[in-house]
């Protein structure tokens, strides 16, 4: 077996993770649709939980921002679970469909991390460096 690296996993770990994509609202977003707009109609989208998310808490509402992360974070794992994931593994960042979970859940962590619940953050940081080493210096919350 190999990781996403190419590197042999000697130790058979499972697979990576790789989600499917929601075109409709992968397309409504990329066009600039409002997000809210877009969590309405496509709820199980957790692209546009955690682009609700990230504008929330780029305008200053932390707890805004991490309810609707935790809401992306959540719809995610429904959608891991049913990818197949068993709760640890790779969710690699290369494969694109897999950015709306890891926004959300990096999304979550800053926000966390914002109105003081220090061990969720740490859980977030943690899962997304096990989901995918690189993915927390991609998103730029290396630090939560």
């Amino acid at each position: 077996m190999t990781t996403s690296s190419g590197r042999s996993d000697l130790l058979g770990g499972p697979p990576p993770t790789k989600l499917t994509l929601d075109p409709a609202a992968a397309k409504a977003l990329g066009t600039g649709e409002d997000p809210e707009t877009v969590a309405g109609r496509f709820p199980d989208s957790s692209l546009a939980w955690a682009t609700l998310a990230e504008r929330s808490f780029d305008a200053g509402n932390p707890v805004a921002s991490y309810a609707y992360a935790r809401t992306g974070y959540h719809r995610g794992l429904d959608q891991l679970r049913r990818a197949g994931w068993r709760g640890h593994g790779p969710i690699p960042w290369s494969h694109e469909p897999n950015r709306g979970f890891l926004r959300a859940l990096a999304a979550l962590g800053r926000a966390a991390s914002a109105i003081g619940e220090t061990e969720e953050a740490t859980r977030c940081r943690d899962f997304l460096a096990d989901s995918d080493p690189e993915v927390a210096d991609i998103l730029g919350v290396k630090d939560i």
